[in-house]
């Protein structure tokens, strides 16, 4: 026999000589009864104020009592399983409003607006489900939840369905907006102006008429908003137009903004949409099935790092672009564009449809692979719009002309080194006025557009 073995026969031996002399004595546990939900949250619970599913007073005074009251004690109010009716709630300061996931339900009733949160420094609503029953909203009233200066917002794990307009409305305020599943929203699924370092992550957006998420300023400015992580998906165009509709991101005035690891398919016009955006960061999206540009920075911003997303399917890739309204300073790297048509939602009476890539100022265009493109794998300037472009180490496959650059007059310079093109049947690099080519290939370089510099490309 081990020595561990007669150790361990020891101590058994020890503690059952203790436990006879009373020494260790084995004390029974005490029935304990249940605790209620309550208690066991540290919320107060709306049945105790007789707030019951189907009620319908559940938007009067009886739930604007619980609210106020809970807010004042600093806790949570916690809605049991089941359909609360209301319409016309105004939210207390420090309101924190949870329920089960899935399975309690705000039902509005149509009757004005339904959640409002104005001038607050702080308000929580989780884990319920938002149900506009797709009901009449004034006038005056912008989304199924409208929040104006709020301080701190969070909305987490909520569903929000059936708005009439937008689902989320917010003005002014500064928001986490988490992990909630939106759609069917005849507008938008969020629409945020004037915002103050938000965050819109790992939500799934979905069915919404005009668009996905929506970060505006009145007035150009720092925002700082971060849009990471979401799942965007079906964003239609009803009001019809050539861009304000349809995109499933879109940054709008809002400087310093990041969007980023983005899953996007489906949208009516752009995955994502930078307009007057500076400083904007577009990372590591996925944008599938886009209905125009896939990828648009554009409209007097400075500054724009387009970098590791992948483009399938769009009428347009990646365009940065608009040098004539201040559009300039920007890196476009390492992204996959391909499966490009030249067939749009409206008729372009402009450069058109059909490219991969486009950048007209200050800008490097680097390390992206192009394929199957029905016009343009890159598009260097446009008519006087081109300077200082450099664009190299970029592979083309299978594009009607590899790359397009501007040789009109005052065209800046562009240096064009080390791309690799290959089936590209009308010219690797053709130099274009306007809408017209221009020149024979130029892949081997020429020395008659002295604002051009091509070396080290090749073309199978």
């Amino acid at each position: 026999m081990t020595n561990t073995s007669a150790i361990s026969r020891r101590q058994i031996l020890l503690f059952a000589g203790l436990a006879t002399t009373g020494v260790i004595r084995p004390v029974a546990a005490a029935p304990r009864a249940p605790l209620a939900e309550g208690e066991l949250r540290g919320s107060l619970q709306a049945a105790q104020f007789d707030i019951t599913p189907e009620a319908r007073d559940v938007s009067g005074r009886k739930f604007r009592k619980i609210l106020a009251k809970a807010a004042a004690e600093n806790k949570p109010v916690f809605l049991p399983p089941g359909t609360y009716p209301i319409s016309n709630l105004d939210l207390p300061d420090n309101v924190r409003l949870t329920g089960v996931p899935g399975a309690s339900r705000l039902l509005y009733t149509g009757e004005g607006y339904m959640l409002r949160a104005e001038g607050l420094r702080r308000a929580e609503i989780s884990n319920i489900v938002i149900d506009g029953g797709n009901g009449w909203l004034s006038d005056q009233t912008a989304g199924l939840f409208a929040a104006r200066a709020v301080s701190e917002l969070i909305i987490e794990n909520c569903d929000i369905i059936g708005a009439s307009k937008t689902a989320l409305h917010l003005e002014r305020s500064s928001a986490r907006i988490e992990g909630n599943r939106i759609s069917g929203a005849a507008d938008y699924a969020l629409y945020a102006v004037e915002g103050r370092t938000s965050s819109v992550t790992n939500n799934r957006v979905s069915n919404c008429g005009n668009g996905g998420i929506l970060i505006h300023r009145w007035t150009k400015g720092a925002d700082g908003t971060q849009v990471t992580g979401n799942r965007v998906t079906d964003i239609g165009a009803r009001s019809g137009g050539t861009g304000p509709f349809g995109n499933a991101i879109n940054i709008f005035r809002a400087d310093d903004v990041m969007v980023a690891n983005n899953h996007i398919r489906g949208s009516a016009f752009s995955a994502i949409r930078a307009n007057a955006a500076s400083n904007v960061m577009i990372a590591s999206n996925q944008c599938l099935a886009s209905g125009e540009t896939a990828i648009y920075s554009e409209f007097g911003f400075e500054g724009a790092l387009v970098t590791g997303n992948l483009v399938d399917g769009a009428a347009n890739g990646i365009s940065v672009v608009n040098f004539d309204t201040g559009g300039r300073l920007a890196t476009i790297a390492n992204n996959i564009v391909r499966n490009i048509t030249d067939q749009g939602p409206y008729v372009h009476d402009n450069v058109g449809f059909g490219f991969g890539i486009s950048a007209e100022a200050d800008a490097a265009v680097s390390g992206n692979v192009i394929e199957n493109i029905a016009r343009f794998g890159m598009l260097a300037g446009w008519g006087p719009y081109l300077r200082n472009l450099s664009i190299s180490g970029n592979i083309v496959r299978r594009a009607a002309t590899g790359m397009a650059v501007s040789v009109v007059e005052d065209a800046g310079q562009a240096l064009i080194a080390n791309n690799l093109f290959d089936e590209t049947p009308k010219g690797a690099i053709i130099g274009y006025r306007w809408h017209d080519a221009a020149t024979t290939d130029l892949v081997e370089g020429s020395s008659r557009y002295r604002h051009l510099t091509i070396s080290g490309n090749r073309r199978a």
